[in-house]
């Protein structure tokens, strides 16, 4: 299959191979019809299915979320699959491999943390789309201090300098 780019790329998910960049994926055949799922779907899902973890804080490394937040500012700019920040997915006919950058609260146990994400993101997926989940990585780029909120912060009274 062709790329938006006219590329023509391939990928292998466990011995299944799918295009890149293509629309959809073929998730159920049968004799009355076929089923496609396209990948911004399973990013989605993903993408929701990690954040209702309590302990993850935010999806994506520092710049994904400056580029996010300026994005949602322009009109139109907010939708899509790339969009997804912290979410990453490979779709092939009948599997799905997913990568996650997540920003923790402090105080939480990762290693937990991570078993509850994958464990969501998984039953989530293959419920909603019937593909096989053959893994989920996750990579923990920061760790959320509650005391450096801007919104908690004393703000000192102005006091006038000269008089």
């Amino acid at each position: 299959m062709t790329t938006p780019a006219g590329t023509t790329t391939t990928s292998t998910v466990a011995g299944t191979t799918g295009t890149v960049g293509s629309p959809a994926r073929l998730a159920d055949d049968t004799a009355q019809g076929k089923t496609t799922i396209s990948a911004s779907v399973v990013q989605k899902i993903a993408g929701i299915a990690a954040r209702e973890i309590s302990g993850v804080y935010a999806m994506g490394g520092g710049v994904s979320r400056a580029f996010g937040a300026i994005r949602e500012r322009i009109p139109g700019g907010g939708t899509g699959a790339a969009n997804i920040a912290g979410v990453q997915v490979e779709v092939g006919e009948k599997q799905s491999a997913i990568d996650l950058d997540l920003v923790v609260e402090y105080g939480a146990s990762i290693v937990d943390l991570a078993r509850a994400v994958r464990r969501n993101v998984i039953t989530a997926v293959e419920a909603m789309t019937g593909l096989e989940v053959i893994e989920v990585n996750i990579a923990v780029n920061d760790i959320h201090l509650p005391e450096l909120d801007d919104s908690e912060l004393p703000v000192a009274p102005a006091t006038a300098r000269v008089e």
